[in-house]
């Protein structure tokens, strides 16, 4: 790394981040795996498996389309941070990154969607009967994806793919100064207040509201049981809210002051850009990481996987019972046969 200091200003501020292609690429990787797996069983449950529908698993639904959509995409980014060269062309690199900030986003609206219809539940479990529809979380759902299409399409509207030394193509990276002042910064802004700022303070208010709720005297005729469930679906639903998207969110907005020279402390800037893949990788986690909101989160889904292991036990039972009666009346069918046998040369 070189610095060059001049009147107290550092003028020159040089960062290796070449670690980032390997932890992607190992990360991704891991995530494509995972991801796709979990979400794949996820659907499968929601789709094949669950016979009554509520809002909330309306809102998992979708969830677990955004993460298959952005999963979907994650070979070519696999392949680019392997070959460190984008060959798909510029379309389909808007695409991807596209689908990268759809899922993003939508899994933070997704959230905190369920996070309010809980609190709605929970809070005002009588008022709220005639707004937590399957209607209504089905416009809801429409209106998570329209507002972030509409926040993540601007990345269309300029080139996506830039020539590295004449002989590669970079996907979404090393833009200069002007194009972070005049688009990205603005995209940022706007993603970063609607789709990480509002939710978060949704999120923490409904988790406060609903803590309070439980401690009153009122609620005292839950079941301690019902209680424990709602508490830990709470824990569970912060713990990857603030794990995944806090860090990857604050740290994006110093990535963009960074690059629009807001700020030119060379510590800051190496910091920052460090920072930058950790919390990126940190952040696409969150794909492998939304299916265990599902099961906190849905007493129906704990239900439809304890009825089928239940199911599958009592399948197993009577296979066995019906084995051992199968070999028992084998083996008495065998005796029989040599009794006869026996008798009929005497």
């Amino acid at each position: 790394m070189a610095t060059t200091m001049v009147s107290g200003n550092i003028s020159n501020c040089e960062v290796f981040d070449n670690f980032k292609y390997t932890l992607y690429g190992c990360v991704y990787s891991m995530v494509f795996v995972l991801g796709l797996i979990s979400n794949c069983v996820a659907m499968y449950i929601f789709i094949c498996t669950l016979k009554v529908r509520n809002e909330t698993t309306t809102y998992m639904i979708n969830l677990a389309i955004s993460d298959l959509l952005f999963v979907f995409t994650l070979p070519f980014r696999i392949f680019y941070f392997a070959a460190r060269h984008w060959p798909f062309g510029d379309v389909l690199c808007k695409i991807s990154v596209t689908l990268f900030y759809t899922n993003m986003y939508g899994s933070i609206l997704f959230l905190t969607c369920i996070s309010v219809d809980r609190f709605l539940a929970i809070v005002y479990p009588f008022r709220s009967k005639t707004i937590r529809t399957k209607r209504n979380a089905k416009i809801v759902c429409l209106a998570v994806w329209l507002t972030v299409i509409t926040g993540s399409v601007p990345a269309s509207f300029f080139r996506s793919t830039n020539t590295n030394n004449n002989t590669t193509e970079a996907c979404f990276e090393n833009f200069s100064e002007d194009t972070w002042k005049t688009y990205l910064s603005k995209i940022v802004i706007f993603i970063e207040i609607v789709g990480f700022f509002i939710p978060l303070i949704l999120n923490v208010f409904c988790s406060t509201m609903v803590l309070k709720t439980l401690k009153k005297p009122v609620t005292l005729s839950r079941s301690k049981l019902n209680k424990t469930k709602v508490l830990k679906m709470i824990v569970v639903h912060l713990m990857i809210f603030c794990f995944c998207f806090i860090p990857y969110n604050i740290n994006l907005v110093l990535y963009s002051l960074m690059r629009t020279q807001a700020f030119s402390n060379c510590t800051v800037k190496t910091a920052v850009k460090t920072m930058y893949p950790i919390t990126l990788c940190i952040a696409v986690s969150n794909c492998c990481f939304d299916p265990i909101v599902y099961y906190f989160t849905s007493e129906t889904i704990q239900n439809s996987i304890k009825k089928r292991n239940r199911v599958r036990r009592k399948d197993s039972r009577f296979s066995e019972t019906l084995g051992s009666e199968n070999f028992i009346q084998h083996n008495l069918n065998t005796l029989k046969a040599k009794i006869f046998e026996n008798e009929s040369t005497i």
